[in-house]
């Protein structure tokens, strides 16, 4: 099974920012514990500081992935055309978030593509990657 993870602007950076919400962890280190606690699945880890590039990601994932996981960072709130490339995606994607976003700044609390997607998980630092990728995978693989 192959997940495509992809990672919106500054997320290269979040070790710089206020590990109060988003942890202590770079993002290769968030990758790494992703890989470790699922070793059978097949990912590919991509991060952009581009709007159009994501979209391009979205937009292509359905020829080569069983299932999404995106933390669109900033665009979360502000991306129209991520919110809409993902609602064309056919495939099962989980939108996740390092901070509780619903205890964030007002303009935080909104995300306009999370509607997009089956779901997200917002709060857990990098719990929140596990977290969706187990319900991902249970998604891709329901038990009949």
């Amino acid at each position: 099974m192959k997940i495509l993870i992809l990672n919106g602007p500054n997320l290269n950076l979040i070790h710089q920012r206020n590990s109060e919400h988003y942890g202590d962890l770079t993002l290769e280190n968030i990758n790494d514990k992703i890989v470790a606690e699922f070793p059978d699945i097949e990912f590919t880890f991509i991060q952009s500081n581009v709007e159009g590039e994501l979209i391009n990601y979205i937009q292509s994932a359905q020829q080569k992935y069983a299932g999404l996981v995106i933390n669109p960072g900033g665009y979360a709130h502000t991306s129209v055309a991520i919110r809409d490339a993902l609602e064309l995606s056919k495939l099962p994607k989980i939108e996740v978030h390092l901070s509780n976003i619903a205890n964030r700044e007002n303009f935080r609390k909104i995300s306009l593509t999370a509607s997009s997607c089956n779901g997200y998980i917002s709060g857990f630092h990098y719990l929140s990657y596990i977290s969706a990728v187990f319900t991902l995978i249970k998604l891709i693989q329901p038990k009949k």
